[in-house]
């Protein structure tokens, strides 16, 4: 194991994953005035990641790699934001409604985040087509790889897990609640577990293999351990486990409520 190729892409993913996490937690649990500010300040911040993930695309150097591996997180964080505050999620903006069911339910919880996810889906065709031929394309796949995860993990929320939490969604978003399928474990939930387990070993294989300490094992070794924590998350859904026990301290109405 390599110090610098291994131990320390671990710490940095893990580290920036919980603090990017709480932060967006805390903003968009906010009092809904604060929101423009937090969206100006995210569309700022998501416009300089795409800036740090085409500059640094073009040097295959490891500091090159961090750059454009925290410039993807930017931009997804964008995303994300944009998505939990309600500015992007999708022309629905209500419950299910209870009597339908198959291709029409589904077709009624997919207007919900249409908005989201078809933006997810244009910034990553276009991240992949500015990496195509640089070397450094790390920035792209980090993006793609999450939005896999993301998508993988709604359509598992969809159909229904036995852990389905949602005490970090926010009020203007309670709505998609209703939308979650019945606790219970399914086959999807366990092949998709099995599925990103599979690209995170992969991702593991590439970088054990790469030279020690070059740009290679840096990249793989940050892949390896975002899917990972990919691979955490839906063990989450499968597990009784409170998103509170690690963010409750990003949420503010749950801290003040703490402290009446």
């Amino acid at each position: 194991m390599s110090w610098s190729g291994h131990i320390v892409p671990f710490i940095v993913t893990v580290a920036i994953w919980f603090v990017a996490t709480g932060l967006i937690a805390w903003a968009d649990n906010r009092e809904r005035a604060t929101f423009s500010r937090s969206l100006l300040v995210g569309s700022v911040a998501g416009i300089a990641g795409l800036l740090v993930i085409l500059v640094s695309s073009l040097s295959a150097e490891v500091w090159a790699v961090y750059l454009s591996f925290i410039g993807a997180l930017m931009v997804w964080g964008w995303h994300e934001l944009s998505f939990l505050t309600g500015a992007s999620a999708g022309p629905r903006r209500g419950e299910a409604d209870a009597a339908l069911t198959g291709i029409a339910r589904f077709r009624q919880a997919a207007a919900t985040v249409m908005h989201h996810e078809v933006a997810l889906a244009v910034t990553a065709l276009l991240l992949i087509s500015l990496s195509w031929n640089v070397p450094n394309q790390i920035g792209a796949t980090v993006f793609v790889l999450m939005f896999g995860m993301r998508l993988i993990s709604k359509i598992n929320l969809f159909v229904g897990v036995p852990n389905s939490t949602s005490e970090m969604l926010p009020d203007q978003l309670a709505y998609l609640k209703s939308y979650f399928g019945p606790n219970r474990m399914t086959v999807l939930l366990a092949a998709s577990i099995a599925a990103i387990a599979t690209a995170t070993a992969w991702f593991a294989v590439l970088a054990l293999a790469a030279p020690a300490g070059s740009a290679a094992m840096v990249g793989a070794s940050l892949l390896t351990t975002l899917a990972l924590l990919g691979v955490l998350e839906h063990l989450f859904l499968a597990l009784p486990f409170r998103d509170g026990m690690l963010w409750g301290w990003a949420l503010p109405k749950r801290r003040e409520a703490a402290a009446t």
